[in-house]
Parts: C-alpha cells; structure tokens; sequence
C-alpha cells in the first residue's frame, strides 16, 4: 500500500471538511469543485504523465495550472466561463493551503494571480414586463399541475431567485402572514429575505395546500418536487418555462427573446426593479450579490430610469390566484473524487 501524499490528504481535508465546515459552500459548489480536482487528475495523467496516487504539491505550481486550463479548452473545449469555474476552484483550494502549507505560500499567491477570462459580455436575457406578464398568462389554472407551474414560475421572478435558491427550498422558507416574505440561501448559505406581494402569496397558499404541504411533519420536504418525490431538478425548472414560451411564440411571434433560462427570470426582476427607480442597493440586497457592482450591470444594460414608487415595481405581473478520513482505506481518488459529483 502506497503512503499516502501531502497532496491527497489536503485535497480530502479540502473537500470533506474546510469547505462544508468552515465555508458553508452548497453541494452544488462542493460536486463542482470536486470534479475540478477530477479533470486535474486526467490532466495530470494524460499531459504531465503522473498519476493520482503520485500527485504531490510540489507538482500544483502556477505553469501546471494554466497548463490545465489551457487543455481544458483546447482538448475539452470548455468555454471561458467553465474556465474560470474550473479556476475559482483552484483559486479557493490554494488559499486553504496559504494557511495549511505555509513554506509554500508564494507558490500559492502565484497561482492565486491567475486571471479569469472575460469576454465583452452581450446583452442581458430578460423579457419585458408584458412579455412577462404574457409568459405567465399562458399557464392554465384549471388543472393541479397548471397551478403548480404558475406557483413555481410566480416565485422564480417575484422573488429574483438564482434557480439551485428555488429548488432548495422547504415550505418553512415560506412565510404569508403579513408581512409576507421568502427566505434564500445563497451563495456560502448565505441567508436573505424578500417580500412577497398579495397576489404570490394566494398562489403559494393554495399550491400548500393542494400539495398538503401545510400539514405538520411535512414543512422540511422540498417545496418543489419531482413524480419521484425528489427535488426539482435545474432542468426540470427550464422544462416547464420552455413548455409555456413556445406556446406564446405561436400565438405572438417576435414577442419574446429566442432563448429563455430559469436566469432570464431574475435578470427580468433586476431590470424590472431598475426601471421603477429602485436603489441598486435594495436590488442588490434581494439579488443577493456580493458586490453592488455586480448589480450595476443591469444599470449599464438599460438607459431607462424610471422615478417612481417601489410597488411600481411590483406591476401587477404575476396572474390573479386560480379559483382552485484516511487516503489509503478510501477507493481509488477518482473513484473518491466521484462521490462529491454526484446528484
């Protein structure tokens, strides 16, 4: 049995316990970051000519790791933006080793210096607040799994959720006694609240209550579920805008924008709360970003400032309610790497 390496046992303590334990990333982030160090061992394997059980961090300098992103990119063609997720991972792991090795530090901070690419971005995918209104209109209320879709498509705009935020969350995330709001786990469970308007809040108790999600012993159950009982996928979500977009392409052709994303929602809530003369601050705040400055991009993308009210903001889009431990005892790295990245 081969010794265990200095850089296998900083990538379990990385991986199993500083970034749950000490950062409260999301298992999203965690399967993300844990198929990073995956494709590293490929990389390592097939360019560098070592393999995993050899991998020492004497090998992770500055040259080895642009020489991964670059082969992410010319032999996996990744894009630039799965470039740079692949770096943000190796950026976090080397500044948990900052602290964990220090004789290397310069190694580390050398590596850290690495940039992300970026490109001159293009124009934010969001709908109008007719076309908004429209989307939503589309959705039939006369039938339990119509009122289903308008309560998750509702929530997804009203409330500027990223899309993993909405799947996530439980009914006791949801509270619609005045005042009525939601609450989200963002990025680094990083905790928000955001108010929720009349109209949501009918659809919401509704949707509890046709689901019987307002009975005891069931607030910890996703609030949005599959037909296996599990939770509602990233792709589950783009399934159902698709469904209802392309019927409102039939009946207004040109109307709306030839891609719709789960994103699209919340960049619609950003411009739509830009437009009605809403502080970048509180449209951060409920956004959720880190920076305001990331906020100002929506400011960039539109020129038209509204100076109104805030409930101007909260057009009457969404439809009235319906009447009804040790390297070695562990598998193979990568066979180890592999339980992160799963669903």
């Amino acid at each position: 049995m081969e010794k265990e390496t200095d850089f296998a046992r900083h990538l379990t303590i990385f991986l199993s316990d500083y970034l749950m334990k000490e950062r409260g990333v999301s298992h999203h982030t965690l399967r993300s970051y844990a198929y990073t160090f995956d494709l590293m061992l490929d990389y390592m394997l097939e360019v560098e000519k070592i393999p995993a059980e050899r991998i020492e961090l004497k090998h992770l300098t500055r040259d080895c790791t642009t020489g991964f992103l670059d082969w992410l990119q010319t032999e996996r063609k990744c894009t630039d933006n799965t470039r740079n997720a692949r770096l943000a991972a190796i950026h976090a792991f080397c500044k948990y080793l900052q602290y964990e090795d220090v004789k290397r530090i310069g190694c580390w901070q050398q590596i850290m210096t690495i940039k992300a690419k970026h490109k001159a971005s293009g124009p934010i995918s969001s709908l109008s607040i007719e076309a908004m209104k429209t989307l939503l209109a589309e959705i039939p209320t006369d039938t339990m799994q119509g009122r289903r879709h308008l309560a998750i498509l509702s929530l997804l705009y009203e409330s500027g959720a990223r899309v993993q935020e909405l799947i996530n969350l439980t009914p006791t995330d949801l509270s619609l006694e005045p005042p009525a709001y939601v609450t989200l786990f963002g990025k680094g469970r990083k905790k928000r609240v955001v108010p929720l308007q009349k109209r949501l809040v009918s659809i919401m108790k509704l949707y509890l209550s046709e689901h019987k999600l307002d009975l005891p012993g069931r607030e910890r159950r996703y609030l949005f579920y599959n037909n296996r009982g599990a939770k509602l996928s990233n792709s589950g979500i783009a399934h159902i805008i698709t469904l209802y977009a392309n019927d409102v392409r039939v009946k207004h052709p040109g109307f709306l924008p030839d891609k719709i994303s789960p994103h699209s929602f919340r960049h619609s809530k950003a411009m739509h709360l830009l437009q009605a003369g809403v502080n970048l601050v509180y449209i951060r705040d409920i956004l959720g970003h880190a920076s305001i400055k990331t906020t100002e991009i929506y400011a960039r993308a539109d020129s038209k400032q509204k100076r109104d009210a805030l409930e101007k903001a909260y057009a009457d889009i969404t439809p009235e309610r319906p009447e009804k431990g040790e390297w070695e005892t562990k598998p193979h790295i990568k066979n180890w790497l592999k339980q992160f990245t799963r669903k």
